[in-house]
């Protein structure tokens, strides 16, 4: 970061950041000089219609290829550590993951994979899935993931959308203990998504793979092509490269398209520059193939990192897996989020005094907001000369709004700094900028990793919809936040109904799905509680006349929940209500009932057909425990 700095004649961050945010094109040109990206054609213009943020394009004309950057670095060091739960090692060499990948991508490009077709990953974090990634990127396909506990709903909410020709899975995983099977899923999955000509299953739990009722199936080692050449095939920069998923707030997940060139460049720059990743490093992030911090760490390869993976529970072994693992591995930078470091917390767990943490440089922390108390616990009982970064930015944007900053102080309670060229801002509810006050956080100028669209999106409805509506020409992510004086940032956590438990988003529509299959209630509404410096998920339930709730149901309620989309959708609290709010056109009001819990006033009950309703959500007992 300093020698960027000192390169573009700056004296400090925040004239860096400035700069970098006033002259967009020239920044981002030079930060992919900086960084080695090669373009396999060159960029007739770096930024057209740079006063649009909707229509801004970038690199135009450029060509290059995601899964290259990833894979340029040569030689035995690993590239993946994989650590399970159960105890299994696996490390593999940059030599042999380029050989793994040439191997896949053949066997996809046979398979009939082009460019632009999608290539699906319900899979563990293992390595087979970083390798089925860049073997999807090298030849210009679209990938896409979730993590195996989604049920299958979950599941084909997602990729029933994008249609993908391969599905790459496991036969199970192993959780806190426990081997979970997934092939059940996966059956239930292909029956559905009519696209899938191809399962390719890992066998991840055993070597003995059961492929009874699943179509078109062959383990990961038969689907593999022999002694493939590594090659690359060249696409524009906006070319689609993941598809990721909004959280189903409003019906099924928004899909999310991102372009090869902006994940790459925006990547790059968070790794090399704000994280100050250096070729050797080992870098781990706890994260699962269904959250964006995946795709992230993924791209930790292309700054030459050494990747630490890791599937499995983080509160296996009391709780201490990963540090046991950052000291063998040799961890350099630790990623987790805001819930797992305050669970250690109140765990009295210390690892530095119990685990060799000297190679450890840098803390990072995302998912949601670190509490003060989280910055101290670090910087007591994890090390004392680490870089503590807690970084914000989403799904949405495959990257952050706020980084860490390798050459500025760790202020408690604050995110470092705004990211390099993003033109990141604060507006009250009036569309006007505000400093050292808690509003909107928008960004006001087009930055690469914005979406290519959404998928199957007409003229870009949902897409102009989602981020542009609340001011126009202006993005608005979601956040409530403030920039503080020192040019860092607080966040205070979404602004929307978005549920938000242990910094995983959730849609609450997922959530009404399940529950409305069962005939024992009559509708339901979920929000977020913030409890314990974090948020949990409560569900107020109404009853059929006649029946009331009780245990039993409040476990059938969580069981079916669980089963058709991820454990984290499942509510801490379960609470029955005679009715709820509802505004005059019908819709459930999740931010009024959200606001009478925390003690706050519901500004316009008047949009209400039945404002009495609140009164149900008020000074509950079950929610002070």
């Amino acid at each position: 970061m300093y020698r960027f700095m000192r390169g573009r004649s700056c004296s400090s961050y925040d004239e860096l950041h400035r700069w970098s945010i006033g002259n967009l094109a020239d920044y981002w040109q030079a930060h992919a000089g900086f960084c080695d990206v090669n373009f396999h054609k060159a960029a007739s213009a770096v930024l057209e219609q740079p006063g649009d943020m909707t229509t801004a394009r970038w690199f135009v004309g450029a060509e290059l290829n995601f899964a290259e950057h990833l894979l340029r670095h040569s030689g035995t060091r690993p590239a993946i550590i994989f650590r399970g739960e159960n105890g299994v090692r696996r490390e593999l060499g940059f030599d042999d993951l380029r050989r793994e990948v040439a191997s896949l991508a053949a066997a996809l490009k046979s398979e009939g994979v082009n460019e632009g077709d999608r290539v699906a990953g319900f899979l563990p974090n293992c390595p087979e899935a970083i390798i089925a990634m860049l073997a999807t990127a090298s030849i210009g396909a679209v990938w896409s993931s979730c993590s195996p506990d989604f049920g299958i709903n979950g599941v084909v909410d997602r990729f029933g959308q994008i249609e993908p020709k391969v599905l790459f899975c496991a036969d199970g995983y192993f959780y806190n203990g426990k081997r979970c099977d997934s092939l059940a899923a996966v059956r239930g999955v292909v029956a559905v998504i009519k696209s899938v000509q191809r399962t390719v299953v890992v066998p991840f739990t055993g070597d003995k793979l059961n492929l009874d009722g699943l179509p078109n199936a062959l383990a990961w080692r038969d689907f593999r092509a022999a002694d493939a050449a590594l090659n690359f095939v060249t696409v524009p920069f906006a070319h689609p490269l993941y598809v990721m998923y909004s959280s189903g707030t409003t019906g099924v997940p928004k899909c999310i398209v991102h372009g090869a060139g902006g994940t790459l460049l925006q990547h790059l720059k968070e790794h090399v520059l704000h994280c100050d990743v250096v070729t050797g490093d080992r870098l781990f992030y706890f994260t699962t193939c269904g959250w964006m911090m995946w795709n992230w760490l993924a791209s930790g390869l292309a700054a030459g990192a050494t990747l630490i993976l890791y599937d499995g529970s983080p509160f296996h072994e009391d709780g201490r897996i990963l540090w046991r693992i950052a000291e063998e591995e040799g961890i350099n930078i630790f990623g987790t989020s805001a819930r797992f470091i305050a669970a250690q917390q109140k765990a009295g767990i210390r690892p530095r005094d119990e685990f060799d943490l000297s190679s450890l440089k840098s803390v990072l922390s995302t998912g949601s907001p670190l509490a003060p108390a989280g910055f101290d616990y670090v910087y007591d009982a994890i090390g004392s000369d680490l870089q503590l970064s807690s970084i914000a930015g989403g799904t949405d944007i495959i990257s952050c709004f706020a980084a860490g900053n390798p050459i500025l102080p760790v202020r408690r309670g604050e995110l470092q700094c705004l990211a390099l060229g993003m033109a990141v801002e604060i507006f009250n509810s009036e569309g006007q900028p505000v400093l050292q006050e808690n509003g909107e956080l928008v960004c006001t100028k087009p930055f690469p990793s914005m979406p290519v669209g959404f998928w199957n999106d007409p003229n870009n409805k949902k897409y102009h919809a989602a981020y542009f509506e609340r001011f126009p020409g202006v993005w608005a992510h979601g956040d409530f936040a403030e920039i503080t004086p020192s040019g860092g940032m607080i966040i205070h956590g979404r602004s929307d109904a978005v549920l938000n438990p242990g910094g995983v988003r959730i849609g609450t529509a997922e959530i009404y799905r399940q529950v409305e299959k069962l005939d024992e209630i009559v509708e339901s509404i979920a929000i977020g509680q913030n409890w314990d410096d974090d948020v949990r998920v409560v569900l107020f339930v109404v009853m059929r006349t006649g029946l009331a709730l009780d245990d039993a149901l409040r476990k059938k309620i969580c069981k079916v929940i669980r089963e058709n989309t991820t454990p984290r959708h499942v509510p801490a609290k379960i609470i029955a209500v005679p009715e709820i709010p509802r505004t005059i056109s019908g819709k459930i009001v999740e931010l009024a009932v959200r606001s009478v819990v925390h003690g706050e006033k519901v500004k316009n009950t008047d949009a209400l057909a039945n404002p009495h309703a609140l009164r149900h959500f008020a000074d509950l007992p079950e929610l002070k425990e």
